[in-house]
């Protein structure tokens, strides 16, 4: 009988700690270990995914800002540092859909916020949305409906509302709600017509009967984990994310421009945030199931909302490889609103869901005209 003896080095300790790894690297215990280079190579390799699978510390924001207001739903950063009390605040409702609001100011350099910034809009805040809690977790529609008003009374009841992704169907019901406190209107990844194009959550939603999602909230005791959002996320691609990335990764760990790169990106993406599960129902019945609000029939804060309530200037910006939110989901819009048509604007950017908001690409070739274009109604506002 032959008998196989396993090495026991540095890089099997680190592994046997290190629960929630990906075990599809066992080949690291049995054989690279014979030089000192491919040690090191092996743990750092562990090292990094350890602190961004296992340990998963908070994501921080890239930019300085200040908490205005602080509710039970959401803290709202403020961004300026040289505040013109004559000038409009652009309030970004980020999305809140299992991640943190730092997908709107996730690193120097590449951040929405600093875009803003640079070309011309020092008046900017973002809604960090909290985690649900077994206090909320019966919050709906309305109470987050509710903390965005909050928030633009704060900033002085007026603002030029961004929405990225699940933001944008929630500022365009805020928009419905209060259309004199909605001086633009800006939906980037927003899924307004849900109906429309061949995207995966529109599939899964009308794949799975209410019931399905129901037992996800209840196996979160009346929330919906953020764990099962980002698995949810996960396999849409999963040979991407289980295995390519770790691959990627490895092929490039003594790179440490690719390798902070790379646990910085996983640092957000891996901390999840939970949602209310009445919340979370809601939008999966109401909205992706219904498609109550382009049909006139949701109600929020006491009121049936319609699209044509919106008249002020928009602008639609979609991704043109967008999964999640495919881009005849935001530029249906146009469609339903009560804008003059004249007055909205329309760009199709290269790239996919995620970077439509952080990534290089985008944010330095289809979010400048964004500013200018917002900079541009403040203008003219401010001259009738």
């Amino acid at each position: 009988m032959m008998i196989v003896v396993k090495k026991h080095c540095a890089i099997c300790e680190l592994q046997e700690n290190c629960n929630g790894l990906p075990y599809f690297w066992p080949i690291f215990c049995f054989v690279g270990c014979e030089t000192t280079d491919a040690l090191k190579k092996h743990i750092e390799f562990l090292k990094v995914v350890d602190r961004t699978l296992v340990k998963r510390p908070a994501p921080t924001w890239a930019n300085k800002n200040r908490i205005r207001t602080e509710l039970d739903t959401l803290k709202l950063r403020d961004f300026s540092e040289k505040r013109d009390k004559n000038r409009i605040y652009s309030l970004i409702l980020a999305p809140y859909a299992g991640h943190t609001s730092q997908i709107a100011d996730y690193d120097r350099g590449q951040s929405l916020v600093e875009t803003f910034k640079q070309h011309g809009i020092d008046e900017v805040a973002v809604t960090d949305w909290k985690c649900a809690t077994q206090q909320t977790k019966n919050y709906g529609i309305d109470n987050y409906l509710y903390s965005v008003d909050q928030c633009v009374d704060e900033l002085g009841g007026v603002a030029d509302v961004v929405g990225l992704c699940q933001g944008g169907w929630l500022g365009a019901m805020y928009a419905a709600r209060y259309p004199k406190k909605v001086n633009t209107l800006t939906l980037a990844g927003s899924p307004i017509d849900t109906d429309a194009g061949e995207g995966q959550i529109k599939e899964l939603a009308h794949t799975y009967p209410i019931t399905f999602f129901e037992e996800l909230v209840a196996m979160g005791d009346g929330l919906l984990k953020g764990e099962f959002m980002l698995q949810g996320f996960k396999n849409m691609h999963i040979g991407k994310q289980y295995f390519d990335k770790y691959a990627e990764l490895y092929r490039n760990i003594v790179d440490k421009e690719y390798r902070n790169k790379f646990e910085k990106f996983e640092s957000w993406y891996e901390f999840t945030l939970d949602l209310p599960g009445r919340f979370y129902l809601q939008v999966v019945e109401e909205l992706f199931k219904e498609n109550r609000l382009v049909k006139g029939e949701f109600v929020g804060l006491g009121k049936k909302l319609s699209l044509k309530d919106i008249k002020c200037p928009i602008y639609l910006l979609a991704g043109e490889r967008d999964d999640i939110t495919p881009p005849e989901q935001v530029f249906k819009a146009e469609k339903y609103v009560g804008t003059d048509k004249k007055e909205i604007q329309k760009d199709l950017a290269d790239g996919g869901h995620i970077g439509l908001f952080m990534g290089h690409k985008a944010l330095e070739e289809n979010w400048p005209p964004i500013v200018a274009w917002i900079e541009s109604i403040q203008n003219r506002t401010a001259e009738i």
